[in-house]
């Protein structure tokens, strides 16, 4: 039963405080404005609870001991396998035990952020209600100038699987919070989730099979990059299925096995199934209806993160929508990118201009880029895939660059041919590939795979953002011995060979 409600006022009103809705909050009290962020669960979002946080503190252990077990010297001193209960307590001690006591305090006092736990929902334009999880009452927040909708996203789990919702499978959050090991582990998907479950889990003790219904795993991104990621789990006993589907799922007892029917007449047991295919957007719940605009869907955003096609006319000049929702590019750094880009745009606009100008373009080619324009969340987005081996990617792959008709040519090399390779660990498997705009003479892809790689990304992600001209790039030089010389090695052999 609802009671008394009242009404307050806030220069901005943000709903979710993951990191699109925390990044935006903390720059616009640095820009001055007052600020009320709504969250319904824990404060921090996903990515610090069930997300980032969680699995990368999974995956650090096993990749550790790896390290150790590669490296002559150091692998006589290893001696035995993870210790399971001190992994899990550990990933336990990055989420704080599921308690955002911390995360809230930390936010309060980095700036006047006004947390309100509560959920949140438009009431019309620049009004959000809010309904106290406790008792029921309702706040109405009036924004004077903008409301920022960041609600995230949630695991996708297809309905058209006889079985499927009826047998309880895990999703990514109960993957990255279970309390114990399950003996054996099937994980429906083949993107980075799966992938990451699949390298946690079998290193735990877990037997593991992941089925994809695609040609390879992780089969959006450079083909190389599946097929051997694909052999360091074979060898790692990880079955890996592909071009194959589920047609049935039965778990009889709730805390019995699932038995998992495939498309091509075999069963699968397994004592937990993991869905792992995909997002979707949380906006079923959010007032959507209330300011003209269809609810449960992605949001479509201008490059200052206006929500497109609101109300009648479709004008808007202060809502906006971050992170996921916005379906731009489902990452944490993203959704921290573009909270600054949005607080930025909300304070032009409130100043009387607007971040875009007549020089900006679709494509973040223009010379002027605007603090307050979005010019790196489509085609030059970075990512970090943890498995061992690592997998890093930032901006197009050839297929992509080809769709988008550039004239493109693509270099490959091996990793494991550069002396630092080498000297992290013995046998060093290892491959890059970058793509070429070949009319610009500039990077605008590129690939590694290979273990402790991750590093070696934001070079390309400079190079590709900054649109550095590869004759220029030639003179920026690595130092020796570190795995950074597969650059050398790139430019030399594919761009400025010996003759």
């Amino acid at each position: 039963m609802s009671s008394m409600s009242q009404e307050q006022d806030y220069d901005i009103v943000v709903i979710g405080s993951g990191p699109g809705g925390r990044s935006v909050s903390m720059r616009s009290v640095k820009n001055a404005f007052s600020v009320a962020l709504v969250e319904s669960e824990l404060v921090g979002g996903d990515c610090a609870y069930w997300a980032c946080m969680p699995s990368k503190a999974l995956l650090r252990p096993p990749e550790a001991l790896e390290e150790a077990r590669h490296v002559e010297g150091a692998r006589q001193a290893v001696a035995g396998n993870l210790a399971v209960e001190s992994v899990l307590a550990r990933r336990d001690t990055f989420v704080n035990n599921w308690d955002d006591a911390k995360e809230s305090k930390s936010l309060a006092d980095k700036g006047v952020v006004h947390i309100f736990h509560g959920h949140g929902r438009l009431d019309g334009p620049k009004r959000v209600e809010v309904t106290s999880p406790s008792d029921d009452n309702k706040t109405v927040f009036t924004a004077r100038h903008a409301v920022v909708l960041a609600t995230g996203s949630s695991p996708a789990i297809p309905a058209d699987v006889p079985g499927l919702l009826e047998a309880k499978p895990w999703t990514s959050r109960d993957a990255t919070s279970a309390k114990k090991v399950p003996g054996r582990l099937a994980i429906m998907g083949d993107g980075p989730v799966a992938c990451e479950m699949a390298d946690v889990w079998s290193a735990l003790g877990s037997k593991v099979t992941i089925l994809s219904i695609n040609e390879r795993i992780l089969d959006r991104y450079e083909p190389f990059v599946g097929e051997q990621l694909a052999a360091a789990f074979a060898k790692r006993g990880i079955d890996v299925r592909t071009k194959v589907r589920i047609t049935r799922v039965k778990r009889n007892n709730p805390k019995g096995p699932v038995e998992i029917e495939l498309d091509d007449g075999t069963t699968i047991d397994a004592d937990e199934l993991l869905v792992a295919v995909g997002r979707k957007p949380n906006t079923g719940d959010i007032g959507l209806e209330t300011v003209g605009i269809k609810p449960a869907q992605w949001l479509d955003v201008d490059d200052t993160f206006l929500v497109q096609g609101l109300g009648r006319d479709g004008k808007n000049d202060w809502l906006y929508a971050l992170g996921d929702i916005n379906h731009r590019a489902l990452l944490t750094h993203i959704g921290k990118y573009q909270g600054r880009v949005c607080a930025n745009a909300i304070l032009a606009l409130a100043n009387g201009r607007s971040g875009m100008n007549k020089n900006d373009d679709v494509d973040g080619q223009a010379e002027e880029w605007s603090k307050s324009v979005a010019k790196a969340d489509q085609h030059m987005v970075p990512q970090v895939i943890f498995t061992d081996p690592q997998v890093a990617s930032v901006g197009l792959t050839e297929r992509e660059a080809k769709d988008l008709r550039l004239k493109v040519r693509s270099f490959d090399s091996e990793i494991g041919e550069v002396d630092g390779a080498q000297l992290k660990e013995e046998g060093y498997v290892g491959h890059a590939r970058l793509v070429i705009d070949e009319d610009k003479q500039v990077i605008v892809g590129a690939t590694f795979l290979g273990p402790e790689l991750s590093d070696l990304l934001h070079s390309a992600t400079v190079a590709i953002v900054g649109q550095v001209p590869i004759d220029r790039l030639w003179h920026a030089v690595p130092s020796f011995p570190t795995v950074s010389e597969v650059w050398t090695q790139l430019l030399e052999d594919g761009f400025y060979p010996y003759t």
